[in-house]
């Protein structure tokens, strides 16, 4: 069999012109006569590969000066608590909760101090994005924290909230370099690359001076200090040098087809794609209000997601994932915790992808109905 469509939401698709130019370079780097994969994080040839993949993801996002960028291990869920440890200086955070990445994010941030969830869209089973004209910051918090594009669920905040002053920290994993951004309306912004940038195995965390400091919680281990990969320009130990190699491959791939915004452009025409089709099918339904839908992460059930009964839903949407799965449209079915079906439609996926799957869609919807 050749390539699939992957629509997994991660480890995901990545670019085939990277994974090509990675294999002819997998025995030989660049003429050194090994593989990045064995050389030294020390070498020359390493932290060429460290500069460069740094300087392209800073002039692809138009990071300034006064941010650093970290390469880290430990995934999005070590943040959950990486993030409370340096910035939590009061104790006291807020958390907007839209779905369960986030949820997850405010019970970690429990462990060190107080949180308050300053708005939440878990009585809407996280299918839209609460309303933030009435945030209700604390005057004490330290910062306020969201995920600003929740994979499991498919919403995507469009319009961040008026934080009153505090450091807005965003969880932007499956929306990374999607679409251009402005990082100065963040004092942080990280991302695990598994989604739109990477293999798994890095997290790239982008941070504002002012906030890396010496003044952590007490009993912050070493490795869990902002400031000890800033200052040693993520090499305090071996970073997962591999990875961070891709990670180049993808963000220079990135700005040889358009940049961000071409990137955004793409990605518009993949979604209106499908969401056109779920909107006027007769068995399927997207399950986010239209506002709030994600470009990235598309969710969708058979039947009406008010009404439907779950033991024969639930058997149709297994026949649809079974059948999809073996017409070469891979990993379709839905995160465990919300069942359904699931297509991340991220930069890698290319518009024939979400148009055979379409397709398939509505062959397997003139059988079944």
């Amino acid at each position: 069999m050749g390539r699939v469509y992957n629509f997994s939401a991660g480890p995901a698709v990545l670019p085939e012109p990277v994974l090509k130019r990675a294999a002819e370079e997998m025995l030989d780097y660049g003429g050194s006569g090994m593989s990045v994969m064995e050389m030294s994080h020390r070498s020359k040839d390493f932290e060429a590969i460290l500069d460069a993949a740094e300087a392209d993801l800073r002039d692809l996002m138009g990071i300034p000066g006064n941010y650093r960028v970290l390469f880290l291990q430990g995934g999005g869920s070590t943040q959950f608590a990486m993030v409370p440890m340096n910035l939590m200086r009061n104790r006291t955070a807020d958390y907007i909760v839209t779905g369960q990445w986030s949820k997850k994010a405010a019970a970690e941030a429990r462990l060190f101090g107080s949180v308050n969830v300053a708005a939440s869209s878990e009585a809407q089973n996280f299918s839209c994005v609460p309303s933030f004209s009435s945030l209700a910051i604390s005057p004490e918090a330290d910062y306020v924290y969201l995920c600003q594009n929740e994979t499991v669920h498919g919403t995507t905040i469009r319009q961040l909230p008026d934080t009153k002053g505090k450091p807005l920290v965003a969880d932007v994993s499956s929306m990374f370099l999607s679409e251009p951004v402005d990082v100065a309306q963040y004092g942080l912004l990280y991302a695990g690359v598994q989604k739109n940038a990477g293999p798994a195995g890095v997290t790239v965390v982008i941070i504002r001076d002012e906030l890396i400091r010496e003044d952590v919680l007490p009993g912050t281990p070493t490795m869990l200090r902002y400031k000890t990969h800033a200052d040693a320009r993520s090499l305090y130990n071996t970073p997962p040098c591999y990875i961070i190699y891709i990670c180049g491959l993808v963000f220079r791939w990135i700005k040889e087809t358009g940049g961000l915004a071409a990137m955004k452009e793409r990605n518009e025409r993949k979604a209106a794609l499908l969401y056109d089709f779920l909107d006027n099918s007769r068995l399927f339904r997207g399950t986010v209000r239209k506002q709030d839908r994600s470009l990235m992460n598309v969710p969708f059930v058979t039947g009406d997601p008010a009404t439907r009964r779950e033991q024969s839903a639930s058997a149709l949407d297994a026949k649809f994932v079974a059948e999809a799965e073996a017409a070469g449209l891979r990993n379709l079915k839905g995160h465990r915790s919300v069942g359904g079906m699931r297509a991340s439609l991220y930069n890698a996926m290319p518009y024939e992808g979400v148009a055979a799957l379409v397709e398939f869609m509505a062959r397997f919807e003139k059988e079944n109905v």
